[in-house]
């Protein structure tokens, strides 16, 4: 029956070969080729590509996934049911993928259009997955400009490898529970973008969204806050209404093999030794002192908060916004179990190299005054509080190392002595990536001016929605200029940044809809600052003539988006 199939397919190929022909001498111009993030090396050629119903997909097993993902574009774009062969019966009308040795990027490849046949190199499967997100913007293009709705792609070579190997978005989930759709749209959304970490931050104060067996109460008390509070810290009154939720283990796990497909890696976040309300709440032992009631905002506090307190509970998941006093005891060996056995069921749980585990904004009040805090100062020889918190990071991250895993921290983790092993994630401007990039550390930047995403986008913010206020605005045009190299650090040490992410945090940014108005198109020029190397190239207005046929793919994917660089 395959045999006879084969037959039949090549002498539709042979019939039909000729009527492609007219397409070969198709003139161009660089406005043709509208791809972001833009290729490193693209070759303008002659001629036209037809996508019909004739054509068809030709790639080893190995590439089974990323050949289904592109039937199923094609599919979504074209609605043309086109065929796939695991053997090249024929060089006419056929779209190529093939894995070799002669592309020397991990994640690079070779694309190249022809009138009758569209090839895809690639040394991984990850490189012929982006090259088909590159194939993807081409066919949507041709689709835009195409008055006969013949979908006639422009013939090409681009030679293309990503500049960093992080490429990375971050979503805070604590603040705010997403469901697992949204999760999965956020995936997509780094995928078109060829971005390739989901950096998942999924403990807060006033929330704590992931399962752990070992203890329950964790999402059963953790997980829920009784009220938010209204308006920008600090808010006027609590809303009263109940918010919450939380990723059960088969969640995650699917999560993980949906962001697999895509050849997009997932950093879990479990913050520590501060934004750790919502797990005291659930385990007071966490605290310095479980017999003193959680530190809140009168004016925030929910009716339903009211009446546990009064009912003798101590502990309450936060209402507001903001850094918190109620932080992690580093002084008690209980702590340091408890933690280990949260990291335990993570790092089991996920197969990323990488386990970020916070250290940032973590207030040492409650260290300075705690007994078991001093004691363990004393008893180490530590120098202050500041070492105390090393000495916790330092803890875990000797942990994970046993558990075959890394860690990343945000760049407090440099105030004592760190492990020089660990990651820095530089989000107070670029001077902590500065710092950890000249002591041979390996460095994320993400500075929080322009790479902070819920801060406003605009400069006039009178028909903006409420958001973080004092900082900003991050325009697309900040963003998109930003060098992730500071002149500071020399080629060497530069070497260390190994890469750029963009953060969402989401206290005032409740909805699927809202998030990504916030994300997009800022998350489209991040995504160009990651891949296309050399700054001394960068175009900001040639850029936006791009972005503006990129809108395109927002639209298809059904996201809102922020429309102010597009009026």
């Amino acid at each position: 029956m395959k045999y006879n199939l084969l037959i039949i397919l090549s002498f539709i190929v042979l019939s039909c070969s000729n009527k492609y022909d007219k397409y070969k001498s198709i003139n161009h111009t660089i406005d043709d080729y509208n791809i972001i993030p833009k290729p490193s090396n693209l070759q303008i050629l002659n001629g036209s590509f037809k996508i019909d119903d004739n054509t068809v997909v030709y790639s080893d097993s190995v590439l089974n996934n990323e050949t289904e993902y592109l039937i199923q574009t094609i599919k979504n774009i074209t609605n043309f049911s086109i065929s796939s062969l695991d053997k090249n019966f024929n060089n006419t009308h056929i779209i190529n993928l093939e894995l070799t040795d002669t592309i020397n990027s991990e994640e690079g490849y070779v694309l190249d259009i022809a009138y009758d046949r569209i090839d895809i190199k690639a040394k991984t499967t990850k490189g012929a997955f982006y090259a088909i997100e590159t194939l993807k913007q081409l066919i949507l293009n041709s689709s835009l400009n195409s008055e006969s709705q013949e979908y006639l792609i422009p013939a090409l070579h681009i030679k293309d490898e990503p500049r960093f190997s992080h490429r990375g978005m971050m979503l805070d989930t604590g603040r705010y529970f997403y469901d697992v759709e949204f999760i999965k749209q956020f995936i997509d959304l780094i995928a078109v973008h060829k971005m390739n970490i989901f950096h998942w931050h999924l403990t807060e104060d006033q929330g704590w969204r992931i399962e752990i067996k070992k203890y329950p109460k964790l999402t059963e008390v953790g997980a829920w806050r009784n009220g938010t509070e209204i308006g920008r810290t600090p808010g006027t009154k609590s809303d009263n209404i109940k918010h919450g939720g939380f990723y059960s283990q088969d969640q995650i796990k699917d999560i993980i093999n949906y962001a697999k497909k895509k050849h997009i890696t997932i950093i879990p976040e479990i913050d520590m030794p501060g934004h750790n309300g919502a797990a005291i709440a659930s385990y007071p032992f966490l605290s310095c002192f479980p017999d003193e009631v959680t530190p809140m905002n009168d004016n925030i506090i929910s009716e339903k908060t009211k009446e546990l307190l009064n009912s003798g509970v101590k502990k309450v998941v936060q209402e507001s916004w903001g850094i918190k006093s109620d932080v992690l005891c580093a002084g008690k060996e209980s702590t340091y179990t408890f933690y280990e056995n949260v990291l335990a069921e993570v790092a089991d749980l996920f197969p990323s190299e990488y386990i970020h585990i916070g250290g940032d904004e973590c207030l040492k009040d409650n260290w300075k005054r705690c007994p078991n805090c001093q004691h363990l100062i004393e008893e180490k020889d530590l120098k202050g509080e500041e070492e105390l918190q090393s000495y916790f990071i330092n803890h875990m991250s000797a942990f994970l190392k046993r558990k075959g895993k890394k860690i990343i921290g945000w760049d407090e983790i440099l105030e004592g002595q760190v492990t020089p092993e660990a990651t820095v994630m530089s989000w107070r401007g670029v001077k902590g990536g500065i710092q950890a990039a000249k002591q041979g550390q390996n460095v994320i930047m993400t500075p929080r001016e322009p790479y902070y995403l819920d801060y406003y986008q605009v400069a006039d913010t009178l028909n903006e929605p409420l958001t973080v206020g004092g900082r900003g605005p991050n325009t697309v045009k900040d963003i998109y200029l930003f060098n992730p190299l500071p002149k500071e650090l020399t080629e060497t040490e530069s070497k260390n940044i190994l890469g750029i992410q963009g953060n969402l945090w989401t206290e005032y940014i409740a909805t699927p809809n809202y998030a990504e108005y916030m994300l997009l198109p800022r998350m489209t020029a991040i995504s160009e600052v990651a891949w296309y190397s050399g700054d001394n190239k960068k175009d900001y207005e040639e850029f936006l003539k791009r972005l503006n046929k990129f809108e395109a793919l927002y639209s298809k994917m059904g996201v809102n988006y922020a429309k102010h660089v597009f009026e």
